[in-house]
């Protein structure tokens, strides 16, 4: 009996060291489904601040639409494009898309068909995004609630509606290549400098486009007007526009984490990248930009002496639009154009007010705007309209009155000018 005891007692230990065996193999296997998981979702959500940093939804969001279903349209010189549907729906999205595919696409600028993408997707920037920085992107894209919406044909004018004349174009304008780092500047440079160049994309609306919708590189930062949306994006590189040169890292970072800044205020398309896109960004990586900004350095915006004409017109204007000033402007803006921050900004040595373009304070003053309301400053006071009080006279008057006094370097507009805008988009 005693043998048989021993038996049964070494068959029984044996199934429970067996039992104690699966059970840890399960123990482990459920840790290490947690830590994928883990893994996962860190990366899901480092793809969605890349996302934000590249602002992804301005372009391929339908103002109340669903996340990323696309159909967005974007007026160009040469048609009308529509943004394509990036959720990860199968049929009309990316959801068949692989990783291998997406990096593709932002590093060459070909789609998953290989065909040739138009440059309005910024691919000459986004083909400086690393590999990992891609994946984490599209992580994050296959994680979001796909959308069943088909992508809507391009509108483009012959011949632009060839796309094998791209071909001509990237040969031109579109350098491939990942980021390098410069080992002469500092890693906040550096960093700065992949954010800005790379997923902000800053250069495609502060650099000129030409006929043929490329830019050079040598004129990069220095400035231009938006095509089809009538706002001019200023130099970043001259300090008579918006070069950077004479603010401060704090002014700087105030006015890309807010939109407001002791300096002045955004509007437009800018304000829009800053709701959608910059706010998210943590204040490291919004003073790495702000360091590789201010660097830039000074080039273009060179000032020209007036013509006879032009101080005649502005002879003219000043005294009539000193008067509007008054009664419109200075409850908000102070009688010598000091402002009161930080909600109105200053108008005396604004250099948004003085570039040579005087587009945006002629908008300004024609649509009004906000600021746009962001974590850290939710309640942004903003410009009412005088489209419908003041005529195009009265507003090239009151314009050319801010451009020119408390010592204000601008030159007179006209109400030719201020005619040619009436009728610009408000978006």
């Amino acid at each position: 009996m005693s043998g048989v005891r021993v038996r049964i007692f070494q068959t029984i230990g044996r199934r429970a060291l067996a039992s104690l065996c699966v059970a840890a193999v399960l123990s482990a296997s459920a840790i290490s489904s947690r830590a994928a998981g883990a893994i996962d979702a860190n990366t899901i959500a480092r793809g969605e601040y890349l996302a934000r940093a590249g602002d992804c939804i301005a372009c391929h969001t339908m103002p109340g639409g669903k996340l990323f279903g696309g159909q967005r349209p974007m007026a160009t010189p040469f048609g009308t494009l529509y943004s394509p549907n990036i959720s990860p729906d199968r049929q009309t999205g990316i959801g068949k898309w692989s990783a291998d595919q997406f990096y593709a696409m932002m590093h060459t600028g070909h789609s998953s068909d290989g065909s040739l993408l138009y440059p309005a997707m910024p691919f000459a920037a986004y083909t400086k995004v690393t590999r990992a920085d891609s994946d984490a992107i599209f992580a994050y894209l296959k994680s979001v609630p796909p959308v069943r919406l088909a992508n809507r044909a391009h509108d483009m004018r012959f011949p632009y509606n060839n796309r094998s004349l791209l071909l001509g174009w990237r040969t031109l304008y579109f350098r491939e290549g990942e980021f390098q780092p410069d080992t002469a500047q500092s890693v906040e440079w550096n960093r700065g400098a992949y954010l800005v160049q790379g997923l902000g994309h800053c250069s495609m609306c502060h650099t000129a486009i030409n006929a043929l919708g490329g830019s050079s590189e040598s004129k990069a930062f220095e400035g231009g007007l938006i095509p089809m949306q009538a706002w001019y994006a200023p130099s970043l590189t001259s300090n008579r526009e918006a070069g950077l040169g004479e603010w401060s890292i704090e002014d700087i970072t105030s006015l890309l984490r807010t939109g407001v800044s002791r300096r002045g205020a955004v509007y437009g398309p800018m304000a829009e990248v800053v709701y959608d896109s910059l706010q998210y960004l943590s204040d490291d990586d919004i003073r790495s930009m702000a360091v590789y900004l201010k660097s830039l350095p000074p080039h273009g915006g060179e000032a020209t002496p007036p013509s006879a004409t032009a101080s005649e017109e502005k002879d003219r204007l000043f005294p009539p639009g000193g008067k509007i000033y008054d009664a419109q402007c200075a409850t908000c803006h102070g009688a010598k154009g000091l402002g009161k921050l930080p909600d109105f900004p200053p108008l005396a040595n604004n250099q948004s007010i003085q570039m040579t373009s005087s587009v945006n304070p002629i908008r300004m003053v024609l649509n009004g705007g906000y600021p746009p309301g962001t974590g850290r400053n939710p309640q942004p006071y903003g410009m009412p309209p005088f489209a419908q009080s003041l005529s195009d006279e009265e507003v090239a008057a009151v314009v050319t009155f801010i451009r020119t006094a408390w010592g204000n370097h601008g030159t007179a507009v006209s109400a030719r000018d201020v005619s040619e805008l009436r009728s610009a988009p408000l978006d």
